[in-house]
């Protein structure tokens, strides 16, 4: 999986982080101050980017923690049936199968952005 480390003090709202090998989006971040015995910790509101759950995370601000490095790509719809759309990237021409996010009207010929960390693609 395409992914680096990080401290956990670099994630900031917005960017992503992998809770529970899923890559997520960062909803919320805050610190909590240092106590007698340790570091600062840090609380992390996530939501899955391919699964759409929420996750959370609790760790000292100096821990390391591993980013996903997820790819943002152009592509242009082919064909729609039903759900399913074709999507031709618009880089190397690759054709691929990608389901038609709800409340999203697509059809031949348009250009979308998507998201993509391995196998899992996502259109923005």
């Amino acid at each position: 999986m395409a992914k680096q480390q990080t401290e956990v003090r670099e994630l900031q709202e917005g960017s992503y982080v992998m809770i529970d090998d899923a890559a997520c989006k960062i909803n919320a971040y805050s610190t909590a101050k240092p106590g007698k015995h340790g570091s600062a910790k840090a609380r992390v509101e996530a939501r899955g980017v391919f699964d759409g759950k929420k996750r959370s995370l609790s760790q000292p601000v100096d821990a390391k923690i591993w980013v996903p490095i997820i790819e943002r790509k152009q592509g242009q719809v082919v064909s729609v049936d039903g759900d399913d759309m074709q999507v031709m990237d618009l880089e190397t021409y690759e054709t691929m199968t990608m389901r038609v996010p709800e409340d999203t009207d697509v059809s031949p010929d348009d250009n979308i952005e998507y998201l993509e960390l391995e196998n899992q693609r996502k259109i923005v």
